[in-house]
């Protein structure tokens, strides 16, 4: 059967089992968590549809807001300034149209199957070119797999977008545990290996004997997970935020310290970068990994309070003067919000940060020296740190594809859809040969 998505043209993928999983079934717009149950191995479709009482209950929040106060200084020092938010919120309490992207989400061929007792929602578009080479695409946070929507239709139809076709790819797209339409944990222990653990099934469940994996943020945490596992089938990964810092000077970072004198221009770059970001900006994650449960009542809450938690770092992080809809767009800005508040996965989301507890950009903690699998790494200039081609090298023995993007941010896919295609293709070119038992 075959779906004309406005991205390219997809058929569904495998055997589905008869009906849809509608969000009516459970107040919080998701998949109530299946833990302890025995896995439903079937590739079961989904469908969403919020019910209108949640989409008003969130307009009514909206509008009853209190606001504090305005804050003392010029710039963004103290957070991200009211005015800002304000005009964001206000949008969309007034403008904003859920059903828009709801209507573009079921336009794909989504799915949910059940992997260790969870249940996990993913977006699987396949290529019309015969040997696409399977990828399973990993978001991070305050993203969502609505960071890939813009990058679908140029990976699996690449012709249309400037590039060939046995550039072609079969595009998986997960939400982690906790996060958007997959279930959320009641248990201790869904951690970056675990997931990985399962994205493996969920790959060959699929019936692909072999694929590569992508991601940024959690992705990149998650990809290196898989590559440290190494599952057969698992041809390589590419990263947009990787983890290179030398342990000795993460603690130097960790500590306040200068940067030594002997490191490269590029190397004293991200040093400093990273000690602005550790000691001006990590707040949030400080949160999130110590007190996930204490944050999650505000962000359960209060759709406004959400919105300035998440906004600030959409802002910060995106190549984009701290004005993110100059190159994601306001409508997706508040997509990606909009499914956070409707599915009440703010304190889950959190929980992903609890439950990882490692320094996401040391190569000491993430363990990267132990990887074997092909490593390729795409430098976006806007990222928290750029990463040096010497820390990359040093940190991932097999790296063999290191570039370095002229645009783009954090949320690469996000920003830059093309450009990060583009990359993707560049990077898994040599890796395609074995990559022709797609099912």
């Amino acid at each position: 059967m075959v779906l004309a998505c406005g991205l390219a043209f997809v058929s569904f993928a495998g055997p589905v089992a008869a009906g849809s999983l509608a969000l009516a079934e459970s107040n919080t717009g998701q998949p109530a968590s299946s833990a302890g149950k025995q896995d439903d191995t079937r590739i079961r479709p989904f469908h969403i549809h919020v019910p209108q009482a949640q989409l008003d209950d969130l307009r009514k929040r909206v509008a009853q807001t209190r606001w504090p106060d305005e804050e003392t200084v010029k710039d963004e020092s103290q957070g991200i300034q009211l005015a800002q938010v304000r005009e964001l919120v206000r949008y969309w309490g007034s403008g904003y149209d859920w059903r828009r992207l709801e209507a573009k989400l079921n336009a794909l061929p989504e799915f949910v199957t059940t992997i260790d007792g969870l249940d996990i929602q993913f977006i699987h578009v396949r290529s019309r070119e015969p040997n696409a080479m399977p990828l399973i695409l990993t978001h991070g946070w305050p993203g969502s797999p609505l960071e890939f929507l813009k990058s679908i239709g140029p990976l699996t139809d690449p012709v249309a977008y400037g590039g060939r076709p046995e550039d072609a790819f079969d595009v998986v797209i997960p939400a982690i545990p906790g996060y958007g339409f997959s279930s959320r944990p009641i248990d201790l222990g869904w951690n970056p290996d675990r997931v990985a653990r399962a994205w493996d099934v969920l790959m060959k469940r699929l019936g692909y004997t072999h694929y590569v994996s992508q991601g940024g943020d959690h992705g990149s945490v998650i990809s290196d997970a898989l590559a440290r596992q190494a599952p057969s089938g698992l041809l390589g990964i590419h990263l947009n935020m990787p983890a290179t810092v030398p342990g000795e000077l993460m603690k130097s970072i960790s500590a306040g310290d200068p940067a030594p004198a002997s490191l490269s221009a590029p190397e004293k770059r991200a040093y400093d970068a990273l000690s602005t970001f550790f000691g001006r900006s990590a707040a949030y994650g400080a949160m999130m990994v110590t007190r996930p449960q204490t944050i999650g009542y505000s962000l359960a809450d209060s759709p406004s309070g959400m919105a300035a938690w998440m906004y600030e770092k959409i802002a910060e992080w995106s190549d984009s003067e701290l004005h993110p809809e100059r190159v994601i767009g306001r409508d997706e800005i508040l997509d990606d919000i909009t499914l956070y508040w409707l599915t009440n996965t703010g304190a889950s989301s959190s929980r992903f940060y609890w439950e990882n507890n490692n320094n996401n950009f040391s190569s000491a903690t993430q363990k990267t020296r132990e990887i074997k699998v092909p490593v390729a790494i795409t430098v976006f200039p806007h990222e928290i740190y750029r990463a040096p081609e010497s820390w990359a090298r040093q940190a991932y023995p097999s790296l063999y594809y290191f570039h370095e993007a002229p645009k783009g941010g954090h949320f690469a896919a996000w920003e830059q859809p093309q450009l990060f295609a583009e990359e993707l293709r560049g990077a898994f070119k040599p890796l395609r040969k074995r990559a022709d038992a797609r099912p």
